[in-house]
């Protein structure tokens, strides 16, 4: 059994996951924000908490300062979508201070103790892997936060300690539940904990789920740039003429 600290547990994939690894025997540190979803997963069995906000640096060190674990899932992320006819630098720091910087907040407070045979865990996303309709914002974080993990998995082999990264599809959470467009092959965040476990406990470096779905974009990433944008183009025209007919 583990010792999990899962970060973004108040909500979505991160509090299905907290759940689902607790029922399963391990022991979680759920860490998030809001203080009331943190006592509902604290009378859970094998479950703890933290309250700390990861964009706060000095906030995220001081809340992780003492603790110990095996496996850290750094997940709190969030999502905004941008018009690119009146682009928001602000809306952009707000993403990428969360998704990004927060990550990174995390990794740094944890990697002061962290030892050999210990496991980072990096939830970023397919959306990095095509140029999606009004993702700008939120791609362009989860593509920055994988090449972190993927950089530092590098420069931590010699120390023992594993790198890993997650990139879900569509799941059906509180988040997604503001999407106007609709999701294909979409799962339940249940279902996406189930994914994430196996796949944590597991060797593989990158985990991918859903299976068919992320097959497919997978496959579309490795089109020509051409192709890949006149599809995507394609699907955003298909998005608006929806979006419309609704």
């Amino acid at each position: 059994m583990k010792r999990i600290l899962i970060t973004g547990a108040t909500s979505g994939i991160g509090e299905a996951l907290a759940v689902h690894a607790a029922n399963h025997g391990h022991t979680v540190i759920a860490c998030g924000r809001n203080a009331e979803k943190l006592t509902e997963l604290a009378n859970i069995a094998n479950i703890s908490t933290l309250r700390f906000d990861a964009s706060d640096e000095q906030a995220t060190i001081e809340a992780l300062s003492d603790i110990e674990f095996d496996i850290a899932v750094i997940n709190a992320g969030t999502c905004e979508y941008v018009d690119a006819k009146s682009i928001e630098p602000a809306m952009f720091r707000r993403v990428f201070e969360i998704n990004v910087f927060g990550a990174v907040n995390v990794a740094s407070a944890l990697l002061t103790k962290a030892q050999r045979g210990s496991k980072l865990v990096f939830v970023d996303s397919l959306a990095r892997l095509l140029p999606f309709t009004r993702s700008q914002a939120y791609g362009g974080s989860k593509a920055a936060l994988h090449y972190i993990a993927k950089s530092l998995e590098v420069d931590l082999a010699t120390r023992g300690i594993d790198v890993q990264t997650i990139s879900p599809g569509f799941v059906k959470t509180p988040l997604t539940d503001k999407n106007d467009f609709k999701m294909p092959m979409a799962i339940s965040s249940k279902r996406a904990a189930q994914y994430m476990l196996d796949g944590i406990l597991s060797d593989r470096s990158a985990i991918y789920f859903p299976k068919r779905f992320s097959a497919f974009i997978r496959f579309l990433n490795f089109l020509p740039a051409f192709v890949q944008r006149k599809m995507c183009i394609g699907m955003r025209s298909s998005a608006k003429r929806a979006a419309k007919h609704d």
